[in-house]
């Protein structure tokens, strides 16, 4: 159980992780506590010289280490080993997760730290298990299917939940025998830089881990660009994604994987258990103060209960308490910075001067730091921000429909296609929303991930490009090779 603590006596691993060392470098990009606004560091911000630096330790750690071509068995036992370092440092990493991002410690150690040592335990048992296939060909011919690594894979994770998204890319690639480099976020870097450090206590080689600091028009442009990065994997906006898939096609050509930002609704059908429904999707708009990709922000309920459901949904959103992200009883977070916790201000005040109507929340916590009541917006118009734009804030948009198609057409988003969930007791009704619904992830009277590492993530539209997570993340991180033999 993660306990309190006091940020001012954590030491922060500044610089970058190459190789097997970190580089000093204080100098960069200032850094707020999301808590209470103090700066506590500096983010440095490596130039295409560190990233050319790391790609280079990179490629020739691969070959020197043999890391891709060893026995698959001996990079899951050493990938076991780093999982049993991560959680054996999981509150030394919770506390570095904590102070710099939004994620209270307890959630940090209990549930980020955990779920990255589970995801790289997965992962670490695929390396044996997924291979080539020897195929049927015509006449005396031998056809073989190899599956090979790609060589250095490029990764950018954001700031949201850092350990586990570094967990996202770093595993499936390793364990897949590529080397990689990845680029934090400048504003949530210095627990991604210590379990690359953990990488190399547990034996994997160094230089098959290395993690750049910087942002994203100068370290990470490069490092997508750079001609050694094989294969380029990013979380992040959509955006910022389309800024990276015009920055490929621009330099060279590359495949990539994309996980972007999403939109998703909520559907409550009149046969929902209310109190489990309100209860998820309180937990689904509460968890990280509405910072996650997957955030179900928009709530498309039954008429006929939504008047008994909206009071069910104020008490479970308002029970949450806000503190310091370094209190283990705080179980609310801040909002990331003073820049995002202006927007979300912007969006909701401009909804309700349009005619919305805030139900709960609605403006800014009266305390220290980045905090943002939880809030419930009603009579939104159509075309809002506050509807149609990712906010990612603790702010969720209530819609009422008559009849099951006017549910679906309401759920179905423009642009976004990341998640959504269904709330019925009806299966052959809940069996049509799954069909029906344009999502790469529909949750059904829950929602959010389990720990079943098996079910890939990954949207429909502009919310991404391919999976991570599941067996696809894995051959995502192995290319194909046909060979034809004349016997």
């Amino acid at each position: 159980m993660a306990s309190s603590f006091k940020p001012e006596l954590v030491e922060m691993p500044i610089g970058h992780w190459i190789g097997d060392r970190l580089i000093i470098d204080s100098s960069g990009i200032e850094l707020q506590r999301p808590s209470d606004g103090i700066n506590y560091a500096s983010c440095p911000l490596g130039g295409p010289e560190i990233v050319d630096q790391a790609v280079s330790t990179a490629k020739a750690a691969l070959k020197t280490s043999g890391w891709g071509m060893r026995r698959p068995r001996e990079r899951t036992e050493v990938m076991h080993r780093w999982a049993d370092f991560i959680v054996a440092e999981g509150e030394k990493i919770g506390q570095l997760e904590s102070i710099s991002s939004s994620r209270p410690i307890a959630q940090s150690v209990s549930i980020d730290v955990a779920v990255t040592a589970e995801q790289i335990r997965f992962f670490a048992e695929m390396a044996d298990k997924e291979g080539g296939d020897v195929v049927p060909t015509d006449g005396n011919h031998l056809g073989m299917i190899l599956s090979e690594p790609y060589g250095v894979v490029g990764a950018i994770t954001p700031w949201n939940v850092p350990v586990s998204m570094a967990g996202w890319k770093m595993a499936p690639a390793l364990a897949a025998g590529n080397a990689i480099v990845l680029k934090p976020s400048e504003l949530t870097p210095f627990s991604t830089i210590y379990i690359a450090q953990l990488a190399i206590k547990a034996g994997i080689p160094a230089g098959i881990v290395n993690v750049v600091l910087g942002d994203g028009m100068t370290t990470g442009a490069s490092l997508i660009a750079h001609s050694d990065i094989a294969k380029v994997s990013f979380t992040g906006s959509t955006l910022a994604g389309g800024a990276i898939m015009k920055k490929i096609a621009s330099t060279q050509i590359k495949p990539m994987t994309l996980e972007l930002g999403g939109k998703s609704p909520q559907i409550v059908f009149p046969s929902a258990d209310l109190k489990v429904a309100a209860r998820c999707i309180a937990g689904s708009i509460m968890l990280n103060a509405g910072q996650t990709c997957v955030a179900g922000t928009r709530l498309i309920i039954d008429q006929r209960v939504s008047g008994e459901f909206m009071g069910l949904l104020a008490a479970a959103m308002t029970s949450y308490h806000a503190g310091p992200t370094w209190d283990a009883t705080s179980n609310y977070s801040p909002v990331i910075s003073a820049h995002q916790i202006a927007r979300i201000e912007t969006i909701v005040d401009a909804a309700v001067s349009e005619g919305a109507e805030a139900i709960i929340g609605g403006k800014r916590m009266d305390r220290d730091g980045y905090f943002y009541e939880p809030t419930i917006l009603s009579g939104v118009e159509k075309d809002s921000p506050a509807l149609v734009e990712e906010i990612f804030g603790p702010v969720i948009t209530v819609q009422t429909f008559g009849d099951e198609e006017e549910a679906f057409e309401l759920s179905d988003h423009p642009t976004y296609g990341l998640a959504a969930g269904v709330f019925s007791k009806d299966l052959s009704q809940a069996m049509r929303a799954v069909k029906r619904v344009e999502a790469g992830t529909v949750w059904v009277n829950r929602y959010g991930r389990s720990r079943d590492h098996i079910l890939p993530t990954g949207g429909y539209k502009a919310s991404g490009i391919g999976k991570d997570l599941g067996k696809e993340a894995y051959k995502s991180n192995r290319r194909l090779k046909s060979v034809l033999i004349e016997i």
